[in-house]
């Protein structure tokens, strides 16, 4: 949940190199997506939240649910933590909520 709260920015490395920012396009490229960004937002205002949690936010089949957070996974966006039959997943990569937050600020804005 937004909170009005400015988050620290940490000031970027002077001479990023392509390497650094194909890695970055490829974590913009993965939350360049509705869904996905959802799941942000979901996870945002809580701890953690299992998936068929989010299957009910979400209105997606379960598969659907799961391919996301699969991909967010292994970028690092997402944690997993299983807890007896369940998968619980919570916010991996802070910075994610930045990226949320700013897109939040300019909502409204035409480009």
């Amino acid at each position: 949940m937004f909170t009005g709260m400015k988050a620290k920015v940490q000031p970027c490395p002077p001479d990023l190199s392509i390497a650094d920012l194909a890695r970055m396009a490829k974590v913009l490229k993965l939350l360049a997506h509705p869904y996905r960004l959802k799941i942000v937002d979901i996870l945002e205002s809580k701890e953690s939240a299992p998936v068929h949690a989010l299957v009910e936010r979400l209105g997606l089949p379960q598969a659907g649910v799961s391919g996301h957070l699969k991909k967010m996974l292994r970028a690092g966006l997402v944690a997993a933590e299983r807890r007896g039959k369940e998968v619980w997943y919570s916010i991996g990569d802070r910075r994610s909520l930045t990226i949320l937050n700013c897109m939040r600020a300019k909502k409204g804005v035409r480009s």
